[in-house]
């Protein structure tokens, strides 16, 4: 069995010794562990700092195209080189290497699919209480929506398996993390997760801002990719208030009209009411449509995973 670590970097070459210090060099039932970095267009010196590491293969991006493509770019270049499980960790050396044995160990055993460590936020001495508690409540919205248990899900040390690589198909722009639980929800993909603790933070995150930019951006995505998956749920969520709006309205207005139709008509109840039904039947609509995308969607990913596994089972051989 072979194992990759992989290790997205942007001018990393003074935390990648760190990241690199402890890689276990053995695992049980892990014949080969190999590492590899996806090197985002660094002008430093991280690709001379990694060859004299000895990484054993550097995928190397002539621009910057930030951490979903470099994450996609790992997983091809992964399944290329024959690998049957994949890590990936961060690039500031947040994670501890010597959970990578705990980590892969449910995926050897067939118990999972993709396996997420827990940060578990609430312990993490250097994270403000407002941002413990939006990691909490992010966390709380995406396991309500994936139908989940992960607790930690924006955590980016995760192990997956070679099944799930070729079934993942990553889209958003800002951060894979979100849209593969999505995915491995949809697609009934098994995800466990481990306790981990993590190192000091040797920087600022570079992904955003601020928490609240990360939050809009991530609801965005959480949206969009939610969307293409259960479009029945979003567009439910979104017609039912005008539904109720319309019955209330419509139920006010033919009450005055029975008590007096010739002089009490309400009509401003009546012109609300159907300007909320058309809203709401526009949403259902929007949902029909959205459904068949879906629909269509899954037929492209059925036929794009067996073009996939065809493909790579030929580059391993």
């Amino acid at each position: 069995m072979k194992l990759i670590i992989q290790i997205p970097c942007l001018n990393e070459e003074k935390t990648l010794p760190l990241v690199m210090a402890d890689i276990p060099k053995k695992i049980d039932w892990i014949d080969i562990i190999e590492t590899m970095i996806i090197d985002d267009w660094s002008t430093d010196k991280t690709i001379e700092v990694a060859k004299e590491l000895w990484v054993t293969h550097i995928v190397k991006h002539i621009w910057n195209k930030w951490l979903w493509v470099a994450f996609k770019s790992g997983q091809e270049k992964a399944l290329e080189l024959g690998a049957d499980i994949l890590v990936n960790t961060d690039w500031d050396n947040q994670y501890p290497w010597k959970y990578i044995p705990d980590l892969v160990k449910p995926i050897i055993e067939w118990k999972a699919q993709i396996v997420i460590s827990d940060r578990q936020t609430k312990k993490i001495k250097h994270f403000s209480p407002i941002k413990k508690f939006f990691q909490w409540l992010w966390s709380s919205l995406v396991r309500f929506l994936s139908w989940t248990d992960v607790p930690d899900t924006v955590s980016w040390f995760r192990a997956y398996s070679k099944e799930s690589l070729l079934q993942l198909n990553v889209s958003s722009r800002f951060s894979y993390v979100l849209d593969t639980i999505v995915q491995a929800w949809a697609k009934r993909l098994k995800i466990e997760s481990i306790k981990i603790t993590t190192n000091k933070p040797t920087r600022e995150s570079r992904l955003f801002k601020s928490i609240w930019q990360h939050m809009r951006k991530s609801l965005i995505n959480l949206f969009r990719v939610y969307a293409m998956y259960n479009p029945l749920k979003i567009f439910f969520l979104l017609s039912s208030p005008f539904f109720l709006v319309w019955i209330v309205w419509i139920i006010r207005f033919l009450y005055f009209f029975s008590q007096d139709p010739v002089n009490t008509w309400k009509i401003q109840s009546l012109i609300l009411s159907w300007v909320c039904l058309t809203i709401a039947v526009q949403f259902i609509a929007l949902w029909i449509i959205w459904d068949l995308i879906a629909k269509n969607r899954k037929l492209i990913e059925d036929n794009l995973y067996y073009t996939k596994k065809n493909y790579f089972e030929k580059k391993v051989k």
